[in-house]
């Protein structure tokens, strides 16, 4: 099998594996709803993790896609698909996972997929350019230390 391929199927595979693990936690079906770290701060949590830049730079820059599920404490936010209406017969899913409680680079690991709609309507996988991750990437690392500095000038 490629190599490309097992790489997409593991990450894929991560987070439906998250996102099943995230289903269990309650009853009934709840509308997924996007919390920011600040509200956990707020109610006195302890447990934060991740770095605070990073987490609001993630949601702000991917504030266009429709978030299934952001939990500020693992650092991992999975977003739904999107169909871009310039480009009906394609829709993409992003995951944000982050790693550390440090503003660096290998704190962060963005994850993209891509389906292609058949004449049928299936959705089928598709190849994503790998540097499309590594953007998304950077962008939120410029965002998450405008953050910073911004934080630092007040």
């Amino acid at each position: 099998m490629n190599p490309k391929y097992v790489k997409v199927i593991k990450a894929l595979t991560l987070a439906l594996v998250a996102g099943g693990l995230a289903a269990c936690g309650g009853g009934g079906i709840k509308k997924a709803r996007t919390a920011t770290l600040a509200e956990y701060d707020s109610k006195g949590a302890q447990a934060v993790t991740v770095n605070r830049y990073l987490w609001s730079a993630s949601l702000e820059t991917l504030g266009f896609l429709p978030v299934s599920s952001a939990d500020p404490i693992s650092g991992l936010i999975i977003t739904d698909w999107y169909i871009n209406p310039e480009a009906p017969g394609e829709r993409f899913k992003t995951t944000v996972y982050i790693l550390d409680s440090a503003l660096r680079a290998d704190a962060l690991r963005v994850s993209v997929f891509r389906q292609q709609r058949m004449e049928n309507g299936e959705w089928i996988d598709a190849a994503v350019n790998p540097a499309t991750a590594r953007e998304i990437e950077n962008a939120i690392l410029t965002r998450a230390r405008q953050l910073r500095l911004n934080q630092i000038d007040e």
